[in-house]
């Protein structure tokens, strides 16, 4: 029995040929699919994707403090007094717990100056701090980065939006790639002029929630200006998965 392999598409097709050479037409998309002899019947295997929005429940936030001096002890003296107000106003006035407030980076590093006379020279210290804030009150960000710039922080970076549990959408996105891994093997097998069987085997991917990064710029003086406080907005972020399945195709 000869056997043969037709591209289609970007889809492949790959088994015993049929009785009457019966065609098969082209598919459009970025899956690749397999019909071939296993256990005495054909299969087709197809990745089913499914994808769903939701709105993020959680904030993580970088309210770092770099100060200079003219020695690194004076530096990081100065760096920790800053850090220790700033830590003061997030657990006493935003009622933030321990366990949501960690260190993410420290450092204290010497800054050069150079020019052809002198060559280079040390002139001064850096004393660098970081702290990352998990937040789940998403209206009141913006104030509360205001806040943080008031007690002396002078480096809010990105904030990052994110799902904190994932499990809660987890049956929502498997749906959707089944009934998207159903859609694909149907068409393959109606395009090769067969008919979809019993589901073989189910594997799946993990399930991703990618997050989503906001901009924070402190206005000069927004932060003492309620009037004028940073706006944030989360937005929305996309939880996804991917099974890969196998069909018997008769």
């Amino acid at each position: 029995m000869n056997k043969w392999i037709k591209p289609v598409g970007s889809v492949l097709i790959a088994g015993a040929m049929l009785v009457g050479g019966a065609g098969v037409s082209g598919i459009a998309g970025s899956s690749v699919a397999y019909a071939d002899q296993a256990s005495d019947r054909n299969i087709v295997s197809v990745v089913g994707k499914g994808e769903i929005s939701v709105k993020p429940d959680i904030a993580y936030l970088s309210i770092g403090v770099d100060t200079q001096a003219d020695t690194a002890q004076s530096a990081q003296k100065a760096n920790a007094e800053k850090i220790q107000k700033i830590n003061d106003v997030l657990k006493n006035t935003w009622k933030i717990e321990d366990k949501d407030i960690k260190s993410v980076s420290f450092y204290v590093q010497p800054n050069y100056t150079y020019n052809d006379k002198e060559g280079q020279k040390v002139k001064g210290y850096t004393a660098h701090h970081t702290l990352q804030v998990s937040y789940r009150d998403l209206s009141k960000v913006g104030k509360l980065l205001d806040d943080a710039s008031t007690a002396g922080a002078n480096n809010i970076d990105n904030i990052t939006f994110s799902v904190e549990n994932r499990d809660q959408y987890e049956e929502q996105v498997i749906q959707k790639a089944m009934a998207n891994a159903d859609l694909k093997a149907g068409s393959i097998a109606k395009a090769a002029k067969r008919q979809l069987g019993l589901v073989l085997s189910v594997s799946q991917g993990d399930v991703s929630s990618p997050v989503v990064f906001a901009e924070a710029k402190m206005a000069s003086g927004a932060a003492n200006d309620a009037a004028s406080s940073t706006a944030v907005a989360p937005g929305e972020i996309k939880v996804s998965t991917q099974l890969s399945v196998q069909y018997e195709l008769k």
